[in-house]
């Protein structure tokens, strides 16, 4: 009996019994669906909270901070006895040697030392007043770091800053006449903005610094800290710094505050974090979030999943008491088809078809439901977090249900082998029958 037959004669079969069988089915679909649309869920929850994570930080990035908490105290023996503490712990500051070390690793294609300054300054554009954090950058660090514009260039050169488009929310007109309506913020690209430095000597008197500098361009909206910034180059803020403080800034005694690290690829990016904390300073990546995010949702997947694998078990006792049924029904029939010359194999293969067929097309309907499921919930949960992110000002879920290409394909393929298991008692107790004993059963 070839391969063909027993295909054949297997769907002759369940085509005879077609009540018995849908019924039998529906119980596959429902746990293939419950499958499909639980798993689905985990993915896109999982898929919604790494976009989020991506949003807060670029995930190829690493920022590098000194790490100010290298050595310990440790209590030591004081002079004439009694106790004491040990010398400070000592500083790893960030130098130009240490980014020399650091642009050195391999995988590394950039390194982006900050500074910011220190100094509280008001910001002025025509009948508008404003204050914003500036912070000092190399010239082409923006574009380097692959942001877009929303107007002008995004390289930087003296007398210029290159502002966040949430910048010119931070303005306002601050001698409004009673009731009048405050004006929109004001569209500050290409435009010169007056900005006072202010510090304070030993006596508290005040010494203000004036400069004038202009937009040379928007950075576009990344939902981060860049829509916040105002970018000078690192040597402008550096030489402000130095006036506020009365003294030369030394980056080998002093460091920099803040260094941005750009990795070639975003496997690597763990790899060299951990290279860098080695050398001694402190990292922070958005990727070690999604690391940990993955590794909640995997746990979360095998718990929707098992919740649906339960329907399918509940599925695969009615396959096996659906085939034991078929069994008892066509006994004589198998002593019949045994005396004619089919072998224990033969019969085995058709029950075991049989209740393969039966978990393939629960398996393909259970899909189909379960595909169906998830886009309803995709639209439901989408209007529903849109209009929560509304509210609450934060980026919407694009989706809801995640159904890869993988998950569909498993599913029929699990519903199939869970129908073939489910048959492989009865088709053994079918096959194991004896033909006299087989045609003599009433």
């Amino acid at each position: 009996m070839t391969p063909f037959d027993l295909v054949r004669l297997s769907l002759e079969n369940l085509g005879r019994r077609k009540g018995r069988a849908f019924l039998t089915a529906i119980g596959v679909v429902i746990g293939t669906a419950a499958v499909v649309v639980l798993v689905g869920l985990g993915l896109g929850l999982q898929r919604n909270a790494a976009a989020q994570v991506g949003y807060m930080g670029e995930l190829t990035q690493i920022q590098v901070m000194p790490n100010y908490m290298t050595g310990n105290y440790e209590e030591v023996p004081a002079a004439g006895g009694g106790g004491g503490l040990g010398s400070p712990p000592s500083l790893t500051m960030i130098t130009d040697d240490s980014l020399e070390m650091i642009a050195a690793l391999p995988g590394v294609t950039g390194v982006y030392p900050r500074d910011f300054l220190q100094n509280c300054c008001l910001i002025q554009f025509g009948k508008f007043e404003g204050y914003g954090g500036i912070v000092g950058v190399k010239p082409n660090m923006l574009n380097e770091l692959g942001l877009d514009a929303e107007g002008g260039m995004l390289d930087l050169a003296k007398g210029t800053v290159v502002i966040g488009t949430q910048v010119k929310t931070n303005f306002y007109a601050p001698y409004l006449r009673p009731g009048q309506e405050p004006p929109p913020p004001p569209d500050l690209m290409g435009q010169t903005l007056k900005v006072i430095i202010s510090k304070y000597t030993k006596d508290g008197e005040e010494i203000r610094k004036t400069l004038r500098l202009r937009v040379a361009g928007v950075i576009a909206e990344t939902r981060g800290e860049h829509d916040y910034q105002i970018y000078m180059t690192l040597e402008e803020v550096t030489a402000l710094n130095q006036w506020s403080m009365g003294r030369r800034i030394d980056r080998n005694r002093e460091g920099y505050p803040f260094v941005v690290v750009t990795v070639e690829d975003v496997s690597q990016v763990l790899d060299i974090a951990d290279q860098i904390t080695a050398l001694g300073y402190q990292t922070y990546t958005p990727q070690s979030f999604v690391q940990g995010i993955n590794s909640f949702f995997l746990v979360f997947q095998i718990i929707f999943g098992g919740i649906g694998g339960i329907s399918l078990l509940v599925a695969a006792i009615g396959i096996a008491n659906t085939m034991t049924m078929a069994i008892l029904e066509r006994t004589r029939e198998i002593g019949l088809m045994k005396a004619i010359g089919a072998t224990n194999r033969n019969v085995m293969g058709i029950f075991l078809g049989e209740a393969a067929g039966i978990g393939l097309l629960g398996g393909i309907g259970g899909v189909a439901l379960g595909w169906s499921a998830g886009q309803v919930l995709n639209i439901i949960g989408m209007v529903y977090l849109a209009n929560q992110a509304q509210q609450l000002g934060y980026l919407p879920s694009t989706i809801t249900v995640h159904i890869p290409a993988w998950l569909p394909i498993f599913a029929i393929a699990f519903a199939t082998l869970i129908g073939t298991l489910s048959g492989l008692y009865p088709a053994l107790r079918a096959a194991t029958l004896v033909p006299v004993m087989a045609l003599k059963y009433e």
